[in-house]
């Protein structure tokens, strides 16, 4: 199996979440090109999952790949780059697809005594495929349900073969959000006439980043980035509406629960003082993701003395992923896998080492046949 090959065609077609139908098609039809005595395959919307028969199942082991890409145009200049104008794998899941499908390939080769599940999840960019797949394995596919879970996630910051991952938790507790400010615009030789928006929207966005660094304990860690202010529409209008949107991470939902009350009486106070009309819409919310202590001491230790791979442990980052649905209800591990880059995820201009492609489903096919 080319996963070079593999990787740059899946690099090429990116997706948004739960609109994956070339992805989807593409990796139904190389799975069916595979020896099929082991396998049972179904979809599920526009993911998939493969159960590789074990040779004498006590167990079931699952890894999960996410396959959708997102809304940034690419600038690597590659040969390869998205056919799909505005769309692109920034955040390496093409690299996370040909790294499961590699694992597929050594599965069919050399099967485990336990059962395999492979997760081709979609939608982890937004709005979040973990959580209702899960739901579906639970009801619809419970002999798909798996015991203990594991993935990887690329990181630009490492080297290649380098892995890095802890026990505990990982990754932040996440949410989008999202704040509509309405008023009442006019021309901007009559101010007195209009309740600007512009304005309001400019106070509100300062009095949001009090809460951080005045209502969560300096112990704790939160953050709360605006990362887009949009209001009006000309230079001589004043404008009617404005709207803010940015993200939450906390370590917990104990803090998170207090933001998103801060933020709302924040915004009403914003309405009295304005006298305008304040929305808050909360978006995606992913769980943390927190690593099984001694499933990820086990892999810590085994990725160790893999040959040609170094094992790290790293610190907990503030990075959201819906894998965090998971490992909340199933033993799970998630953990960084270098690829070398000179721009990190998210980036338009990322370009991972595909040689990660030649380290990665061997160490995880072994580690799974330690488990």
């Amino acid at each position: 199996m080319d996963l070079i090959k593999i990787r740059r065609e899946l690099h090429e077609i990116p997706e948004i979440g739960f609109q994956e139908f070339k992805t989807q098609r593409y990796l139904l039809d190389l799975i069916a090109s595979l020896p099929q005595e082991r396998l049972e395959v179904t979809e599920w919307r526009t993911g998939i999952a493969v159960k590789v028969a074990g040779k004498d199942p006590a167990k079931t082991i699952a890894w999960r790949t996410d396959i959708d890409g997102l809304p940034i145009s690419e600038e690597t200049g590659l040969p390869f780059s998205s056919k799909h104008s505005g769309f692109m794998h920034a955040c390496g899941h093409d690299i996370h697809m040909a790294t499961a499908l590699g694992l597929l390939g050594k599965l069919i080769e050399e099967p485990l005594e336990d059962h395999v599940v492979i997760l081709f999840q979609p939608a982890e960019e937004g709005p979040g495929g973990a959580l209702p797949l899960l739901d579906w394995l639970k009801n619809d596919k419970p002999d798909f349900m798996p015991d203990l879970i594991c993935a990887l996630h690329i990181a630009p910051e490492h080297p290649i073969g380098t892995v890095a991952t802890k026990p505990g938790l990982l990754f932040a507790n996440t949410s989008e959000l999202f704040i509509d400010l309405h008023g009442k615009g006019g021309h901007a030789a009559f101010p007195h006439l209009t309740e600007d928006m512009a304005v309001a929207a400019a106070s509100l966005l300062m009095q949001l980043q009090t809460i951080v660094s005045r209502n969560i304990n300096p112990m704790d860690s939160a953050v709360l980035t605006v990362g887009k202010l949009s209001a009006g529409t000309v230079q001589n209008i004043i404008a009617e509406h404005a709207r803010l949107e940015g993200t939450i991470r906390t370590l917990n939902n104990e803090s998170m629960a207090k933001v998103k009350q801060r933020i709302e009486r924040i915004c009403r106070a914003v309405e009295e003082a304005y006298n305008c009309r304040v929305s808050i819409d909360y978006g995606s919310s992913y769980l943390e993701v927190n690593n099984n202590p001694e499933l990820a001491e086990e892999f810590l230790q085994f990725a160790g003395s893999f040959n040609g791979v170094t094992a790290v442990r790293s610190e907990a980052a503030m990075t959201g992923e819906d894998f965090g649905y998971f490992t909340a209800e199933i033993p799970g591990l998630m953990f960084w896998a270098g690829v070398e880059s000179n721009f990190g995820l998210h980036h338009s201009k990322l370009n991972p080492d595909e040689a990660i492609l030649g380290i990665m489903p061997n160490l995880v096919h072994q580690f799974f046949k330690s488990l």
